[in-house]
């Protein structure tokens, strides 16, 4: 069995760009597990991804068991935040072992993604609800659709951006003749991507000299060094402020009168994901604007799709 360092984990699974959440709290956790797990285990991704969903399982009973009115319910909601990063940090090792050892598969990737949306909706469902049980707040019963509502609006938007991408990255190709691009772009469409990384414009160019630059310039610079990316609040940190930081706010009621600041935390998770996809279509109408300039430019410029060109296809 070959040996594998921390190093080598770095540099073949960690992402050039990623939720700050993943960077900070999980990769400086998970990479070495992954270290542990691939040198002295036979672990599959698909395991690892079973061992997240059952983390993602007892986190969502840990929420509904204040409900119930066992033990305090305080514990009960620290435990179900730390299971539920637990499992995530499982869910980010499987993909890591998968991309060292080779042994990914494209079904174990919808079984991934599968297990995350579950997981999410069973969770948040299980806190928001146990708390209107235990408080009689009818707020939590409001919340609890809303904030499912606000993820499946945040999926099928990223999904959709990088579709549109995409297909303005193909109609480029296609113009230009650029086949090596156009098989990059279909292998990436086996994928998924992240609209939030995959950009056409020059937020995804590597830092340009500090030349009179915007302050925002500056910061995406100094995010990306650090691999973070400029999309400060994704699926990841919205999903990790309802189901981590949300449920550990119980703290403030062990000091103060209040019973927490669940709702707060969701109201605050609900507004910070809608500004970035907000951030988000805005930045596609700005690279769509500028595809539809240099398609303009190159059909005038007597440029054809290379399937309309005669003998290829």
């Amino acid at each position: 069995m070959p040996r594998f360092s921390l190093a080598q984990v770095k540099e073949e699974t960690y992402k050039a760009k990623d939720a700050w959440w993943t960077v900070f709290l999980v990769d400086p956790l998970a990479g070495r597990l992954v270290v542990w797990t691939a040198n002295r285990t036979e672990i599959t991704p698909n395991q690892l991804t079973l061992g997240a969903g059952v983390l993602g399982l007892l986190s969502a009973v840990s929420f509904a068991m204040p409900a119930v009115g066992v033990g305090a319910g305080w514990a009960w909601l620290l435990a179900g935040a730390l299971l539920f990063h637990l499992s995530f940090v499982l869910d980010c090792m499987d993909g890591k072992i998968a991309r060292l050892k080779g042994t990914g598969s494209v079904f174990g990737g919808w079984v991934d993604f599968v297990f995350d949306r579950i997981r999410f909706f069973a969770c948040v469902m299980a806190l928001l609800i146990g708390q209107w049980v235990v408080t009689g707040d009818v707020a939590y019963l409001i919340a609890a659709p809303v904030v499912v509502f606000f993820d499946l609006l945040r999926y099928l938007n990223g999904s959709q951006v990088a579709k549109t991408r995409r297909a303005m990255r193909r109609a480029l190709a296609e113009l230009v003749g650029d086949t090596e691009e156009l098989r990059v772009d279909a292998a990436k469409g086996l994928g998924r991507v992240s609209p939030e990384d995959d950009e056409m414009d020059e937020a995804s160019a590597a830092p340009a000299p500090p030349v009179r630059r915007s302050r925002y310039a500056r910061a995406r610079d100094f995010l990306l060094r650090h691999r973070v990316r400029p999309h400060l609040f994704s699926g990841i940190e919205y999903e990790m402020f309802l189901c981590v930081v949300a449920p550990v706010t119980v703290l403030v009621s062990l000091f103060t009168p209040l019973d927490g600041l669940i709702l707060p935390v969701a109201a605050f998770s609900v507004l910070a994901l809608l500004f970035f996809e907000v951030v988000l279509v805005l930045r596609l109408w700005r690279e769509a604007r500028r595809f539809e300039s240099r398609r303009r430019y190159l059909l005038d410029a007597g440029m054809t799709p290379l399937r309309n060109r005669g003998g290829q296809s």
